[in-house]
């Protein structure tokens, strides 16, 4: 089976600091991978980076079969990256949705502008969106009066609505109240269910052990160990992942 995504020999720099360190990355389509690591570790640049949010500074990002040699420039190279970037919908920690735009005009402002979409195309595909993740009756709220689940289910709508072949999920439930993970977590739950991609950066390691195909423990700008999750939740085989879980189990029991 050909990979969905691609990554290799992926590199970025934040002036001095050598944040990604020659990663290599291959996503099977369908598949489910749970990005862990400590803060620092590289992780949410990594995400940013696969759709040039941030942009690395040295290897290739191929995504459904549109690649990208990093540190390009140029009409044609920003067409790559457009084209890259519609086959991917981002769901970030701190939801970015539009305090001026109701839940429904938030959904389909990218459809409409970016992919040209006609509004009566875009309100439908994105009512649908928002009856799929529980809120069809908010299609006319503003995000002031939505908690925060909701306002991210908002952005799970909106992402979708884009019809992306891949979802990059930021660690989408960081910046909930706890009471509030697991609507997130269901929704997400349901998209698997569905077989869409997922690259998720995540500390809920509940949701990792459950439904992710991989983990991959990143340590250092790097991937230090991947496996199944029963493998490397049960036995990790790198001293660094062991510190690490250990580390979640002492933060559980305190």
């Amino acid at each position: 089976m050909t990979p969905i995504i691609r990554v290799s020999q992926l590199d970025k720099y934040f002036d001095d600091l050598h944040v990604l360190r020659n990663v290599d990355l291959e996503v099977q389509p369908k598949e489910v991978a749970c990005i862990i690591g400590r803060s620092g570790s590289g992780k949410s640049t990594l995400l940013r980076c696969l759709n040039f949010l941030e942009q690395p500074d040295f290897g290739t990002v191929e995504i459904d079969g549109v690649s990208v040699t990093c540190g390009g420039h140029g009409s044609a190279w920003r067409k790559q990256v457009h084209e890259l970037r519609l086959k991917t919908g981002m769901v970030f920690q701190s939801f970015n949705l539009f305090a001026h735009m109701t839940a429904l005009e938030n959904v389909i402002e990218g459809p409409i502008t970016v992919k040209k979409m006609r509004r009566e195309e875009a309100v439908e595909m994105g009512m649908s969106n928002l009856k799929k993740v529980g809120l069809a009756e908010k299609a006319e709220q503003y995000p002031s009066r939505l908690s925060g689940g909701q306002q991210q289910r908002v952005a799970i709508a909106r992402a979708m609505t884009m019809q992306p072949k891949v979802m990059l999920f930021d660690e989408p439930t960081s910046a909930l109240d706890p009471e509030l993970v697991g609507e997130v977590l269901a929704v997400m739950q349901n998209l698997v269910e569905e077989g869409m991609t997922m690259v998720t950066v995540t500390h809920e390691m509940s949701f990792a052990r459950r439904f992710a195909d991989r983990i991959l423990y990143m340590d250092e700008g790097r991937f230090v160990e991947i496996a199944p999750p029963e493998e490397l939740f049960n036995s990790p085989k790198d001293e660094r992942t062991r510190q690490f879980l250990s580390h979640l189990n002492l933060q559980r029991e305190s």
